[in-house]
């Protein structure tokens, strides 16, 4: 009898113990289970792409901390901003729309309407270039212009055929780029390049825009030669009306004038 009774009461103990140590567990494994999942959360966090802070881009972000008013857009190819005045684009030429010696040109409107679209009452960078000297002739600045995004303008507006590629004298810091910029626009039609541009007018007729530069040679013989746009001297010519130096429209009206071509 006495051994039966202490197994009755070793049995009690044990499956007392036992409860209690199941009370106990029941009470520690939610507090293992939350540590845990803060564990978790916080790598989560920690490998968590952050997010992105700061104006936007394309809204009011802005790479340049000196940005000038434009106050007005005179063409294509010349604006007017705040404090420094007129300022005329370095390497480019846009058909003209505003010169009293020659006709609104093909695609002069669409040029001057899309540098309204893109700068009027926005604010710019201006970059000067040394090689080409701080003013015109006409007292003009002489500019490349970003936009606040950083957007070449200059380079903007002959890569999408709002503009010709001009190397006025010396070659200045982004020739290059402007030239393959109007490459790329005359192999893809852009603009004035497309043969639709100015109605039955085609790109291949754009000698008509009055481009030909007549030059008047500075040897005794002051022999006239004009040249054509793409031709080796075209770039380097430099037009002097003072001097009896002209534009023509045509081939056929320099030659009716007394100009003969250039051999390159």
């Amino acid at each position: 009898m006495l051994g039966k009774k202490w197994i009755f009461v070793i049995t009690t103990l044990v499956l007392g113990l036992s409860g209690t140590i199941a009370v106990i567990g029941s009470q520690l494994k939610p507090e293992v289970s939350k540590e845990t999942t803060q564990q978790e959360t916080k790598k989560t966090e920690e490998t968590k792409p952050k997010e992105e802070t700061g104006k936007v881009a394309g809204e009011s972000a802005t790479k340049y901390n000196d940005l000038v008013a434009v106050i007005r857009v005179i063409d294509g190819d010349t604006i007017e901003v705040a404090d420094l005045g007129k300022i005329r684009l370095i390497g480019i030429d846009t058909p003209e729309i505003v010169d009293p010696r020659k006709p609104v040109q093909c695609f002069g409107k669409e040029a001057s309407q899309k540098a309204n679209e893109m700068l009027s009452g926005k604010k710019v960078h201006l970059e000067s270039d040394l090689t080409q000297g701080n003013r015109d002739k006409y007292n003009r600045a002489l500019r490349y212009v970003f936009l606040a995004d950083g957007t070449h303008f200059n380079k903007w507006m002959v890569e999408n055929g709002y503009a010709h590629e001009y190397t006025y004298n010396l070659p200045y810091k982004y020739q290059l780029e402007f030239k393959n910029a109007e490459r790329s626009a005359r192999e893809n039609n852009r603009g004035l390049w497309s043969p639709t541009a100015c109605g039955e007018q085609a790109a291949s007729q754009l000698t008509d825009q009055c481009l030909i530069k007549g030059n008047i040679s500075s040897n005794p013989s002051k022999e006239k030669i004009y040249h054509i746009p793409g031709g080796d001297y075209y770039d380097k010519t430099v037009i002097d009306e003072s001097k009896g130096e002209r534009w023509f429209c045509s081939e056929a009206e320099a030659q009716a004038a007394g100009w003969r071509k250039s051999k390159k």
